[in-house]
């Protein structure tokens, strides 16, 4: 089927699958169309202030209580939540080569592994990062995070994700966020598929403020799109998966619980793709900071610090004078976690491969390593476009805990921190310095 999408970045929108089946100038009607019935998701607290509340009407086939029965546990043991302390990890700076795909049947689901766990999922703060490794598709499975909204980043393989608003079919070199408790489940449209997802437990992501760079640049609203109103009308058994708490759930039910036939409202999944961000740069020298990059954020309570950023670096072009490119030396409040989807990283041009991650946490020193430093130092500055490329980061305030899956995996780099062996002291304290 033809899908279309709704654009603009958290516009109030509505949308019907058959004609009248939204209600005009009203929410809850006494009798809905159809024989439907109404329904509010809501994203935020009631009272939340105008700019950040989230809610959307959902008129459905049947209410969602008669979706979620009774509850048996499940386990996932590879899926974590923070927080999850894993006491043999070391402590430093971390690189995964990519992780293959199982050849076992396996799910968008059933194939998440946590890399790294940050805060609380019991408090609503901090995050948690995952790959997701699959060759199947959820066909009568179905999942809700109660936990936090899943930001995905494909980095393999285009996913069909079929949720209770509407379709989202997302493709590498673009981005979905799926709300908290949107019901849904994932199709693989090329027969596998890999890629990164940002679990966030706190307030959910929005456009970073842009401050002296003013109303255009970095990911503008109008590039986002949203699903329009489609429906499962599916009568046979079905199985509902429910993460609530850090823990797994299951229920069965006889329908497909994707039976919302009209919808308007604010809170709904999107998509956005990467190469619309309208990069900022320096055009003098030096460069501005990272943040610049930021693409989505989730704010704590601190003013200005987040309790999750999305940042990218995307191909742009380079023109600073007499100024050391890549992304300088430095330690910084932030954790890092980084994974890249094509290309290379301009920092790193060596072992840092698509579907490869590294974490870089608070305090810890990282930067370029030998080979990028040199290239760096004597490059001739002439205008340079960087190519062909696009990483990404989630970042956060808090410490990034890494999993006993991630520790002992044969896919991380035991010796990353060599690196960085190459930088010998070249001080010689009798050469005078520029002026």
């Amino acid at each position: 089927m033809a899908l279309a999408y709704l654009t603009g970045f958290n516009n109030e929108f509505e949308t019907e699958a058959l004609p009248g089946a939204l209600p005009q100038g009203r929410n809850n009607p006494q009798k809905c169309a159809y024989g439907l019935y109404a329904e509010q998701l809501s994203g935020t607290a009631f009272t939340a202030p105008n700019a950040t509340n989230a809610r959307s009407w959902l008129y459905r086939m049947r209410p969602s209580v008669r979706h979620v029965r009774q509850f048996d546990p499940l386990q996932r043991p590879l899926w974590k939540s923070a927080p999850s302390v894993y006491e043999e990890a070391p402590l430093g700076q971390f690189r995964w080569d990519p992780i293959p795909i199982p050849d076992d049947s396996t799910t968008f689901i059933g194939g998440m592994r946590t890399i790294t766990t940050a805060g609380s999922v019991l408090s609503q703060a901090g995050m948690a990062a995952h790959i997701y490794l699959a060759n199947a598709d959820m066909t009568d499975d179905y999942f809700l995070n109660a936990d936090g909204e899943m930001l995905l980043v494909p980095e393999r393989g285009r996913l069909r994700i079929i949720t209770e608003l509407g379709i989202l079919v997302v493709s590498p070199l673009e981005i979905c966020v799926l709300p908290r408790g949107m019901m849904f489940r994932v199709e693989l449209m090329d027969g596998t598929a890999r890629g990164y997802i940002c679990e966030n437990y706190g307030p959910r992501f929005t456009l970073p403020e842009r401050g002296p760079i003013g109303a255009n640049g970095l990911a503008n609203p109008r590039d986002f799109k949203y699903p329009v109103a489609a429906y499962e009308e599916k009568e046979t058994p079905c199985r509902i998966e429910v993460k609530w708490g850090g823990k797994f759930y299951a229920t069965k039910i006889g329908h497909s619980p994707l039976d919302v036939v009209a919808w308007h409202g604010n809170f709904a999944p999107y998509k956005y793709d990467l190469r619309h961000f309208n990069t900022i740069g320096s055009i003098s020298f030096d460069h501005p900071d990272p943040s610049i990059f930021t693409v989505l954020t989730a704010p704590s309570g601190e003013p200005g610090t987040a309790n999750v950023d999305l940042a990218i670096f995307p191909p742009r072009w380079m023109v600073a004078e007499d100024t050391f490119r890549p992304p300088w030396y430095h330690r910084n409040i932030m954790s890092e976690f980084m994974g890249l989807i094509e290309g290379q990283y301009d920092a790193k041009e060596e072992g840092f491969l698509p579907g490869g991650m590294s974490l870089h946490n608070m305090m810890l020193p990282h930067g370029p390593d030998t080979f990028g430093f040199e290239k760096a130092s004597n490059a001739e500055l002439t205008p340079q476009k960087l190519e062909e490329t696009m990483a990404f980061m989630f970042e956060t305030r808090l410490p990034q805990l890494v999993t006993e899956f991630a520790a002992r995996h044969d896919s991380l780099q035991k010796n990353y921190i060599n690196c960085w062996d190459g930088l010998e002291k070249k001080f010689d304290g009798t050469i005078e310095g520029k002026k």
